[in-house]
Order: structure tokens, then sequence, then C-alpha cells
């Protein structure tokens, strides 16, 4: 089984594609097809960040794309999550 990331982020293949660096694993895929953005900035074709790698040629102006194109943006992951509410009877 695949291993889940903490954070990924879904976009139509047609926006991967406008980077002039893409270089696009496995058989091709229509634009509209979904694939996913990781934490790892690696693309693929599901969720599981090690599985179906379409791209993983990470470099600084693929993270520029990536940030100011696709507007991607880690959310502060160490943040201290909610407490689930309780209700006292």
């Amino acid at each position: 089984m695949g291993k889940m990331g903490q954070y990924c982020k879904a976009f139509p293949l047609e926006a991967m594609r406008r980077f002039s660096g893409w270089r696009e694993n496995g058989d091709p895929r229509d634009d509209d097809h979904i694939v996913y953005l990781q934490e790892n900035h690696v693309v693929t074709d599901g969720i599981f960040i090690d599985e179906n790698i379409l791209f993983d040629e990470v470099t600084d102006e693929w993270k520029e794309f990536c940030h100011n194109t696709l507007n991607f943006e880690l959310p502060d992951l160490t943040a201290e999550r909610p407490q689930s509410l309780t209700t006292n009877a």
C-alpha cells in the first residue's frame, strides 16, 4: 500500500503542462486528468506520495512555478490541531 503524505493538492494535468520543464512519466493522459501536487513538489497520479509518479524533477524553477503560477502553498503542518468538542451531560 502506498504512503500518504501530510498534504497534496489536486490540479488538472493541463496546469502542470504549462511548466516549460515538464517531463511526464508514464502513458499519455488527457489535459483534464486530475493529478496531485504533493508536499515534496512531486506530481502523482493518485493521492499516495510514493506511487504513480508523473513528475519528480524538483528544481527551484519548478518550486517557483508551483508557488507563483499554481498558488501552491503548504499549510503550517506543525500548528496545533483544534481539540474536538466535548459535551457535558
